[in-house]
Formats: C-alpha cells, sequence, structure tokens
C-alpha cells in the first residue's frame, strides 16, 4: 500500500482577481512534475469566480470534466446546444471526446461562485461529446456517502466514459467510514476534506487536505461532525 498527503496550503494557487484558484495536481501556470495526477484522476481545481465574470468559449478535447457546485451558480453553453445554470449540490459531468467547447460564467451581481473543477482521463480517445447535469438532494449524502458518477449510473449517479466512482458525503456526527474500492486491477482512493476533519493511517485532515492511497482492498475514514468529504475511486493503470 502506498499513501500520500497533500495538505491545503501545498496546492498550486492562482489568483487573477476574478478567478482564485487552487490547483491538487499541474495545471495552468502551477507546473509541479510530482503532482501529474492520481491514475485516472488529472485535475481537481478549486475554484472562486468573482460576481458577473467567468470563463469565455473555449475549447477541451478527451477528458471527462464534472463540476460540482459548493456555491452560487453557473453558467454553462457549449457547441452541442446545451445552455444550463448549474446551482449549489447540482452536479454537471462533459465528455470532451472527439472535441468540444464551452464557456462558464457566474450571472450572479453580488455573490461569488465556488465550485471544484474535475478532470479524469477517459477509458477512450476520440469518442462522441456528451453533457449531463444533475441535481443531488442533500439528503442523499446525510451521513453517507452520495454516489455522483460512475461507469454504469449507479445509484442514478451521471454516467461517465471511464471506470470511476466520485462520491460525495456531510456527516452532522461522528462516524467512522468503512470504504473497498470497485472495479478491476489496482484501484486508488483520493479522499479530499470540503470541510471539518478526518482521520485515517495515522494521519489527521483537515479542511482542504487530501489523501490519495494505492494498492489496499479496505479504508477506515474517521470522520468528525461537521466534514464535508469527496471521495474518488479510480483504476491507476
Amino acid at each position: 500500500m502506498t499513501k500520500r498527503i497533500t495538505r491545503h496550503n501545498e496546492r498550486g494557487v492562482s489568483n487573477l482577481g476574478w478567478l482564485q484558484s487552487r490547483f491538487s495536481f499541474s495545471f495552468a501556470e502551477y507546473r509541479n512534475p510530482d503532482r501529474m495526477g492520481f491514475g485516472a484522476l488529472r485535475v481537481i481545481n478549486d475554484d472562486r469566480i468573482a460576481p458577473q465574470s467567468g470563463f469565455g468559449t473555449h475549447p477541451h478535447r478527451d477528458f471527462e470534466i464534472v463540476t460540482v457546485v459548493t456555491k452560487g451558480a453557473v453558467t454553462h453553453a457549449d457547441s452541442m446546444g446545451h445552455a444550463f445554470t448549474l446551482k449549489a449540490d447540482e452536479v454537471q459531468h462533459m465528455s470532451a471526446g472527439f472535441g468540444v467547447e464551452h464557456s462558464e460564467h457566474n450571472r450572479d451581481p453580488k455573490e461569488w461562485l465556488e465550485l471544484f473543477q474535475i478532470w479524469f482521463f477517459p477509458a477512450q480517445r476520440g469518442i462522441t461529446p456528451a453533457y449531463q447535469n444533475k441535481r443531488f438532494d442533500p439528503e442523499l449524502r446525510h451521513n453517507k456517502l452520495a454516489l455522483l458518477v460512475s461507469p454504469d449510473e449507479a445509484e442514478g449517479s451521471l454516467p461517465i466514459a471511464q471506470d470511476v466512482r466520485l462520491y460525495r458525503g456531510t456527516y452532522d456526527q461522528d462516524t467512522t467510514l468503512v470504504y473497498r474500492p470497485h472495479g478491476q486491477g489496482e484501484r486508488g482512493v483520493y479522499l479530499l476534506v470540503i470541510d471539518g476533519r478526518v482521520e485515517t493511517l495515522e494521519e489527521t485532515l483537515n479542511t482542504r487536505d487530501a489523501i490519495e492511497v494505492a494498492g489496499t482492498d479496505e479504508l477506515d475514514f474517521n470522520l468528525a461532525a461537521g466534514t464535508d468529504i469527496l471521495l474518488f475511486d479510480v483504476p491507476m493503470h
């Protein structure tokens, strides 16, 4: 088994004024050859976007892109003809496939937008682009894991073209979570603490800390009351 801890203040930082970002892995101006991803997981960007600001139309190709909104609302438009405003507790998945262009904006006049932009390598390159979004009732993740994306749409999750599973859990009581990775071959588990405190493998993780673990069949996480997490289950090869 291997493990690695990333503390909140060890992530890459970008501040463009209208866009404030923390990068878990190399992205944009943050270049770190030791932080190029974790298995099929390539990008986790922790973004804050100012009111009436956003990303103009730009291209993507051959990535599975998931957006998890935690505060505010993001307005998405793409070259496939989709236009949608995604709010907190809603999740978007886009297969960039052989190529797609899209834009993302915070149209609110006062409130900052907060979200996670997550990219996975696809299982196959050059597929047809696709788009889905869905609201997940907060009750689904109340003191348990809610499955947001999966390759087989299990538990009402959004479909994704890679053997990955992304969960979110929000806990208002102390909880022990036992997690067993899914899928074939070597698997990796990446846990990001959105808020709160998690203890695992003799490590204590606080808000925006993360741990990546590979080569184990089971993990125990002790979560303190007030904890909100994202958990990624990914193939390592």
